[in-house]
């Protein structure tokens, strides 16, 4: 009985990443990292070239697990008010994959000598394929998973706004406006409709208290919401010690507990990596938890006298 709840659980599991994988985005433990992916605004925040590489692996030892990468390259333009940004998240879930490419633009107001409010867009294409005939099914002549979907393109575009200081942050996004519809054609009954993408909402706020010279508390958050789902909430409290070391811990509403470390290497080089347990999942019992692992660095500096380290966000 208990191999067969597992196997039933796999199905399910497995069939949900595929109707569900254009509704529901990636979520990240290293969400205060990966601001970009939610937050088009974000780019040029750093006032560097910065590049941020993250690889997600969840639910690991789970077959047909959700596997993500993801790269970020943004800078300042030499206009200080104008910000430029590129995102390229791929998303692979059971049989299906989603490859996503988008172009971000921020226009930076200061609002103070210490505060600039940015105002963002972004655009870009969706690439969906799914191996629907590899799947093993009660029956196998159901006419729906007898065509694959390949190389499904759609386009795509969202906005936000992003405002910061050098201790604090807080930003409002919706980075895919479009809800596009993903289907595969049968002969001789016409389109299928598989799934369609769902409209998120972000909200994301962080701060940093100075306790002593060589202690800082970091919390931050982000809320998600989207139709027809509970709203999720991520909190994270982190301590950043001696200005070069990050430890802390993290709690998403619903599904899971888990702990994150990073270093900084150098001024410009951090290296992190979280792992965090599903706790609200049925499915956690027979996986090992979630890992990410996230590499940074910033190439460029445009006004070093104003660039202080570390740059919290």
């Amino acid at each position: 009985m208990k191999a067969l709840k597992k196997i039933a659980i796999l199905s399910v599991v497995s069939m949900a990443g595929l109707t569900m994988s254009a509704q529901q985005e990636p979520m990240f433990t290293h969400y205060m990292d990966n601001t970009l992916l939610v937050n088009p605004a974000y780019a040029g925040s750093r006032d560097a070239l910065t590049v941020n590489a993250l690889q997600r692996m969840q639910w690991v030892d789970f077959k047909g697990a959700p596997v993500t990468q993801t790269i970020t390259v943004h800078a300042p333009l030499r206009d200080e008010h104008l910000g430029l940004g590129l995102s390229v998240v791929n998303d692979k879930i059971g049989p299906s994959n989603n490859t996503s490419v988008f172009v971000d633009f921020a226009y930076i107001m200061k609002l103070s000598p210490k505060s600039k409010l940015a105002l963002g867009v972004n655009g870009g294409i969706n690439v969906f394929q799914a191996s629907l005939s590899s799947l093993q099914l009660e029956q196998q002549a159901d006419p729906v998973f007898q065509n694959n979907i390949s190389n499904q393109t759609t386009p795509n575009f969202g906005f936000g706004a992003y405002y910061y200081r050098e201790r604090f942050y807080a930003g409002i996004s919706v980075p895919n406006l479009m809800q596009n519809n993903y289907s595969v054609v049968n002969e001789p009954d016409g389109t299928t409709q598989m799934g369609s993408e769902q409209r998120h909402y972000y909200l994301i706020a962080g701060t940093v208290i100075k306790m002593t010279d060589n202690l800082d508390f970091k919390p931050t958050t982000l809320v998600k919401v989207t139709a027809a789902a509970p709203a999720q909430l991520d909190l994270t409290a982190s301590f950043i010690i001696m200005k070069r070391l990050m430890v802390g811990v993290m709690y998403r509403s619903g599904d899971a507990l888990g702990a994150l470390v990073g270093v900084n290497v150098t001024e410009q080089l951090h290296i992190g990596y979280s792992y965090d347990w599903s706790y609200g999942l049925a499915t956690s019992k027979y996986n090992q938890g979630s890992h990410e692992i996230e590499l940074r660095y910033d190439f460029i500096f445009y006004n070093k006298k104003q660039i202080h380290s570390p740059r919290y966000f």
